[in-house]
């Protein structure tokens, strides 16, 4: 319920929900503790699907610790980047937004929230002794843990970029030059869909990824949380 103080003095609804910063800032740092930390417990990167067979099946077999450690912060860094995308959508209402831009934005981030944290459950279960003394369901799982969140997760936060960066772009809401960056890297998302069909284009879940992640903690500090802000930069 919106009662007349959580209004702003003329007459906009004030902003709400936990901080955005903090949001993207413990998603990411999340990915890159687990990346950081399984790297050092098991001295070398987490596999490719597309490294020799039994460098993969050695890994799975002999870094049970690292393989639990990645899963574990991959699913962790699902809940804040869900919780972002729910409370940007939100703000963007807030500030009058009402094309579908919000909606995109709260189910790609929604969405991408889901194919991370099912990596993750992915990931947890090649790290049973059970799991991984089995070739075949090793390359199988970890084929699905590299879609899911590789370019499932890229392709739908590129939508989570893009949801903001559109209205941010339009109605004056971030600074130009960000905003056409965001929807750069929402299409270098986009296009990590044929990394599905050619391999050349494996290197854009990454960009996308990391690109995406740094570009919307930015957002989180230039998204103004009253529409007087957004007028006064436009």
């Amino acid at each position: 319920m919106i009662t007349e103080s959580s209004r702003g003095r003329k007459g906009y609804r004030a902003d709400a929900g936990p901080p955005l910063v903090v949001l993207a800032a413990v998603s990411t740092g999340l990915l890159l503790a687990g990346l950081i930390t399984s790297t050092v417990l098991a001295g070398t990167t987490f596999p490719s699907p597309f490294d020799a067979a039994g460098t993969v099946e050695a890994y799975f077999r002999e870094q049970s610790a690292a393989v639990a450690v990645t899963a574990f912060a991959t699913f962790a860094s699902a809940v804040p980047l869900a919780i972002y995308a729910a409370t940007v959508s939100a703000r963007l209402h807030n500030l009058g937004i009402r094309n579908p831009g919000a909606t995109i934005a709260l189910v790609g981030g929604v969405v991408a929230a889901a194919f991370l944290g099912l990596s993750g459950m992915l990931s947890w279960t090649l790290s049973r002794p059970a799991t991984a003394g089995d070739p075949a369901v090793v390359h199988a799982l970890q084929a699905l843990t590299f879609m899911t969140g590789g370019p499932g997760h890229v392709v739908m936060l590129g939508l989570l970029v893009a949801g903001i960066a559109v209205p941010g772009l339009l109605a004056g809401l971030l600074p130009r030059r960000f905003a056409l960056a965001g929807l750069v890297i929402a299409a270098v998302s986009e296009l990590a869909t044929f990394s599905l069909l050619f391999d050349a284009a494996i290197p854009l879940v990454p960009v996308g990824r990391f690109g995406g992640l740094i570009w919307l903690i930015a957002a989180a500090v230039l998204l103004p949380r009253r529409r007087g802000r957004a007028g006064a930069r436009s």
